[in-house]
């Protein structure tokens, strides 16, 4: 199978995420807009294409079937970003490219979007053309990572210790849940659904926590080095948190990002084909570039 499949099994992805947003009964004003405001809005489908990556490399004939639980992953993440911009957490004005929800309506109905899409997620796995087995898997796994087991805590953490330093320890425990664990997640999950084994499962997931630290590194850089129009988000926003940044040092981070990146090329190597095509393929425009 080409690169081909995979580029048009992203494509098609895409279309069918621009046509998804569910009908929401009620009469309030603007929730069923901005309910998939934020995803029609842009975004690089980075975890859901991770997962495609694997399915399309393994059974190309479950693509579609893997539309549901890629769309789960992007409504996972987005309802993840809604909360972080908020005045609460970051206090964000911009996101990928726009204004952020709460700026454009309001924080409660910015908090309620966020609510809504987190648990429209295990909904969409849930009505997955999968196996039974399968879907309980992807969603003991999204459930885990997602929440209390990974991007949670790892919010918690990061958002609790903002103002006070922490050793380089510990900072790597932050992001491994707060970034990492939801990337690790995409790719373990794409696996489950192509029924590949367990050592295969674990060993992908291993790889998407190398991957995630290394995204959080480079995020920290873009967000010392870049303005807003070149990022698409408030940039110089990480002054009072623990980043990579201000622990090592920009230069300190480069390194640390570029040892990280050639660990990751490693990985991948291992792979078979076509999967290790379609991973060089998607990490291509990331590994080692100056934005994201």
């Amino acid at each position: 199978m080409d690169l081909n499949f995979y580029h048009k099994t992203c494509s098609d992805f895409e279309e069918f995420l621009m046509h998804s947003c569910p009908k929401i009964e009620g009469f309030h004003p603007y929730f069923q807009n901005a309910f998939w405001e934020m995803l029609l809005s842009g975004g690089k489908r980075f975890r859901p294409k991770l997962l495609l990556a694997i399915v399309s490399g393994s059974i190309p004939s479950l693509a579609k079937n893997a539309f549901l639980p890629a769309l789960a992953l992007e409504c996972l993440h987005t309802y993840s970003l809604i909360h972080d911009d908020l005045p609460a957490m970051d206090n964000a004005d911009l996101r990928r490219g726009h204004r952020t929800l709460h700026k454009l309506y309001d924080e409660t109905g910015a908090i309620l979007v966020g609510d809504g899409l987190n648990t429209y997620a295990f909904y969409l796995l849930s009505i997955a053309r999968l196996d039974e087995g399968v879907k309980i898997k992807l969603i003991e796994e999204l459930s885990y990572n997602g929440g209390i087991g990974g991007m949670v805590i790892g919010q918690a953490m990061d958002c609790y210790f903002e103002n006070k330093t922490l050793e380089l320890e510990k900072l790597e425990l932050i992001h491994l849940n707060k970034t990492a664990k939801l990337i690790a997640s995409s790719l373990k999950m794409g696996a489950i659904i192509s029924n590949l084994s367990i050592d295969i499962q674990n060993q992908l997931y291993d790889f998407g926590l190398k991957l995630g630290l290394y995204f959080q590194i480079r995020d920290d850089i873009i967000d010392a080095t870049q303005s807003e129009s070149q990022a698409g988000k408030n940039t110089s926003a990480d002054g009072n948190k623990n980043s990579y940044v201000n622990l090592l040092g920009l230069q300190g981070a480069k390194q640390n990002a570029k040892d990280l990146c050639v660990q990751i090329i490693e990985m991948i190597e291992k792979y078979d084909m076509p999967i290790r095509k379609n991973l060089e393929d998607l990490l291509s425009g990331y590994l080692l570039q100056g934005d994201e």
